[in-house]
């Protein structure tokens, strides 16, 4: 099971940006996927996840009307589509694969986690 996440880099406040997470060595549609992203310092965080069975989406407070998560099962990659970018929003972001096909808010149900890729939101 791989994950890997890709598609970050310097943005300026107001700016966006799109994730990639490609994965391989297992069934994507078979699994829920998540994005957490870890600013310096700080814990890492749950951001969004994607259900397998019927792409149901879920989002942190934070960043719920602001970013976008999708997944293209045929490519074996989700996305993370992120808009209006702030300073707040620079992190590592990682996405990691959940043991079900739903969602879960446990940390523990994820886990396979790919390497990240840094976001800095910054002028």
């Amino acid at each position: 099971v791989q994950l890997q996440a890709s598609g970050g880099g310097l943005v300026q406040p107001g700016g966006s940006l799109r994730l990639s997470c490609a994965t391989s060595g297992f069934t994507l549609d078979d699994y829920a996927i998540g994005w957490f992203r870890q600013a310096p310092g700080k814990e890492r965080e749950g951001v969004s996840c994607i259900s397998s069975k019927n792409s149901s989406t879920y989002y942190s407070g934070s960043v719920k009307g602001r970013f976008t998560m999708s997944r293209d099962n045929a490519k074996n990659t989700v996305y993370l589509q992120m808009s209006s970018l702030k300073p707040e929003d620079t992190a590592v972001y990682l996405c990691a694969r959940a043991s079900y096909w739903y969602c879960s808010s446990y940390r523990s149900t994820y886990v396979h986690w790919g390497q990240g890729t840094l976001v800095t939101v910054s002028s």
